[in-house]
């Protein structure tokens, strides 16, 4: 435990000595607490100086969490002579309640149905030769209204489809060969999960040429 809080010293120049004092109750509650992280929760397992109210100014702050995280990537684990690859993953975390931000149905691929909840989109850089992944960068998938609306209208549009005629096997008459050459268009979603590749593809440049450097 100690091992762990002592890596914090790393990042220690770049926050006040309040938040920094913050931060070590925050991820000391984490590493200790069992089942669902929440600000109540943390400080039951925190020790002195973790009260809830603690926990919650915490939370109300304004970290530069990106600047946070490639500089202790950068000091603890990033190795030039290794090989590392980008990988991206979706996660859904069910959520009960109508007022959270973002909240809306995703599928969720554990429970292998669409369920109520929050959905992350996570970059992760894994160090090929050690086997080991670093999260770097979440990001929240907020749909946005006109997203929802067409969703409900292609939803209601199967549902009538699914209630008419059994549709007939083969390829329909008529149907021509597309261009599969032409410039393939993203959804919404994709063009978000883009926009935060680009974002994580330009501070890994940064950090590696940091590195170098020092």
């Amino acid at each position: 435990m100690t091992e762990i809080l002592a890596l914090l010293q790393n990042i220690a120049p770049l926050l006040e000595k309040t938040i920094f004092r913050q931060m070590s109750q925050v991820v000391f509650g984490m590493l200790v607490a069992s089942g669902r992280i929440t600000m109540r929760g943390l400080s039951r397992w925190t020790e002195k100086g973790g009260s809830y109210r603690t926990i919650q100014c915490f939370y109300h702050r304004v970290i530069y969490w990106k600047v946070i995280q490639w500089l202790f990537l950068r000091e603890c684990f990033l190795k030039l002579e290794d090989e590392y690859i980008i990988a991206g993953d979706e996660v859904v975390v069910s959520k009960p309640g109508k007022k959270t931000y973002g909240l809306d149905r995703f599928f969720s691929g554990i429970q292998q149905q669409v369920i109520a909840g929050l959905s992350f989109f996570v970059f992760s850089l894994v160090n090929v030769c050690e086997e080991r992944s670093y999260p770097m960068q979440t990001t929240q998938m907020v749909k946005s209204a006109e997203e929802k609306a067409a969703s409900k209208v292609k939803a209601e549009a199967k549902k009538v489809k699914q209630t008419g005629e059994a549709k007939k096997r083969g390829r329909p008459k008529g149907s021509k060969n597309k261009d599969k050459q032409e410039e393939v268009v993203l959804n919404p979603e994709l063009l978000r999960i883009q926009k935060a590749l680009q974002s994580l593809l330009d501070r890994v440049g940064t950090a590696i040429s940091l590195k170098a450097l020092t």
